[in-house]
């Protein structure tokens, strides 16, 4: 196991506001989609929006075992889209729960970023644009102006200051 962070590393504070960041924009990816949204098919070979929703949860729950030093993956079935929005914050947020606690990290921050946490920022992408192409598209932002918080990871976030 690696040391624990303590709350005024600057590595750990950036990692932080990174997760607060998967959280403000998958937020705004997840809400207020029409009913039908969570199967919509692109293609043939596509996942629907359901299955990214599913894996982002996963990913997160990945992380956290990753975090504690006891890896495992798990491949979710698609649910429900409130069930399954509701599944990735919570994870997301025992996620952030444990950095915040101090507990020993047992892998570097690097392999957490190069894996869920910029796999999460792809998949976010991509229910954007599976938005945009079923004609529920999400405003764009200028997210380097919105309130980004680290330990604010839930569904609710602050409402955007510029969209366009």
């Amino acid at each position: 196991m690696t040391s624990p962070a303590s709350a005024n590393d600057p590595q750990l504070a950036l990692f932080r506001q990174t997760i607060a960041s998967v959280a403000y924009r998958a937020a705004k990816a997840l809400r207020g989609v029409p009913a039908d949204f969570a199967e919509f098919k692109a293609g043939p070979k596509t996942r629907t929006p359901a299955q990214i929703l599913a894996h982002l949860g996963d990913l997160f729950d990945w992380a956290l075992s990753q975090a504690e030093g006891k890896e495992t993956w798990h491949d979710s079935p698609a649910i429900d889209w409130q069930a399954g929005s509701a599944r990735f914050f919570t994870a997301l947020d025992k996620f952030d729960k444990y950095l915040a606690s101090g507990a020993p990290v047992a892998v570097p921050f690097t392999r957490l970023f190069c894996g869920a946490i910029a796999d999460a920022h792809a998949h976010i992408g991509q229910i954007n644009i599976l938005r945009g192409i079923a004609g529920c598209p999400v405003r764009a932002e200028n997210y380097s102006r919105a309130d980004i918080v680290p330990g604010r990871v839930g569904a609710d976030q602050t409402p955007p200051k510029r969209e366009f």
